[in-house]
């Protein structure tokens, strides 16, 4: 996808010498652990490399007790670009969040529907093994009788195919929520004790996604306008007689891993293998970006995350997603619970998108 890279200054961000910067630095540090202790970051297209962003992974082991110490942290080792795809078009964000599951550990009358760990018959599909004619997009398949092939979609899961297999990490109240658990990818399950676990994603059946909202809006069931995970909710809530046939419509299915609830304050471990920080995270299109890069985010349209004011916050990517294409184009992350579920429902706003270029490697963009 095409886009120029025009070089601006701090000042030119909006909002920037209001923002507090200081969480940045905190999952700096823990990005840093990950490159070189663990393994490194892919390059994305765009050619910012962990090798560029070593230098500014050690430089944030440093102290930083204010804010304008962490803006000064940041204008010190960075140069902002702003991106402009080239049909110039504003960026879009929306966001997601970690909803918080009341579960049970045995299924029983009230809480019977599971979420599935990943199943011992679906494998990994790349270049080498992909069966001739299937559609390239599929990184997951189904192995039987010796042969890769498509694995079964939600409803042909939901209606018993891995029943008996012991594939049940817990049982929740709704299918609804576990449909919703899947699209955010995450979750904090909480059972009955007070205890509480994480799942995050294992796999999938490897289907494209298929937004159920679009879908009610193309029937006219909900205003294109007003969309929201609310309103998508309420209207399953409203229509329990037709939620099979809607969310059957998003052939996509995903398979989780357990995992402990560290740190209250973070989010789960996405894509870039570090727990993503609550408010300051953002999920990019890979394929273009690099994980541990700063991101500005500006949008004067949205205004619910931060108390009326238009939003301008630093970000570091750390995700991403089927849904997440293009250079400017993100999902925030909003948090864990009830209450970053609401912030992060009506996320859907045009943004300006500002990377933050390594100083040493700035100059291969100032032209180009």
């Amino acid at each position: 996808m095409a886009f120029d890279l025009e070089p601006v200054a701090f000042s030119e961000l909006p909002g920037w010498q209001q923002d507090d910067p200081t969480p940045v630095i905190d999952a700096l540090r823990r990005c840093q652990h990950q490159v070189t202790a663990v393994k490194p970051y892919r390059t994305g297209s765009l050619g910012v490399s962990v090798a560029d962003l070593l230098p500014v992974f050690e430089a944030a082991g440093a102290v930083f007790s204010s804010a304008p110490e962490a803006r000064k942290f940041f204008e010190g080792h960075f140069v902002p670009f702003r991106i402009r795809p080239a049909d110039r078009r504003p960026g879009f964000v929306t966001a997601f969040y970690e909803p918080e599951v009341e579960v049970r550990a045995i299924a029983d009358e009230a809480f019977r529907f599971p979420f599935y760990r990943r199943p011992a018959d679906l494998v990994d599909i790349d270049d080498t093994n992909r069966p001739e004619g299937m559609d390239p997009y599929f990184a997951f398949g189904r192995l039987r009788d010796g042969r890769i092939e498509e694995y079964p979609d939600r409803r042909t899961i939901e209606e018993g195919l891995l029943l008996g297999q012991g594939l049940e990490i817990a049982y929740a109240r709704s299918k609804v929520d576990v449909f919703f658990v899947h699209v955010q990818g995450a979750a904090r399950l909480v059972y009955p004790d007070g205890s509480r676990r994480r799942i995050t994603y294992a796999a999938k059946t490897g289907h494209r996604f298929s937004a159920i909202g679009k879908l009610l809006i193309e029937r006219g069931e909900i205003d294109a306008a007003t969309v929201s995970m609310t309103s998508i909710r309420g209207w399953l809530v409203a229509h329990p007689e037709e939620v099979d046939e809607v969310l059957w419509h998003n052939r996509s299915f995903i398979f989780f891993r357990e995992a402990p609830v560290g740190d209250e304050k973070l989010g789960p471990v996405a894509a870039a293998k570090v727990p993503l920080e609550p408010g300051r995270s953002l999920a990019v299109d890979r394929l273009i970006h690099t994980f541990g890069v700063p991101f500005y985010i500006a949008s004067e349209t949205l205004t619910h995350l931060d108390g009326g004011r238009p939003f301008g916050r630093l970000m570091l990517a750390l995700d991403t997603g089927s849904a997440i294409v293009g250079p400017a184009r993100g999902d925030i992350f909003t948090g864990s619970g009830e209450m970053a579920g609401a912030l992060a429902g009506s996320v859907r706003n045009d943004a300006d998108f500002y990377i933050l270029v390594p100083r040493a490697a700035a100059a291969r963009y100032r032209h180009g």
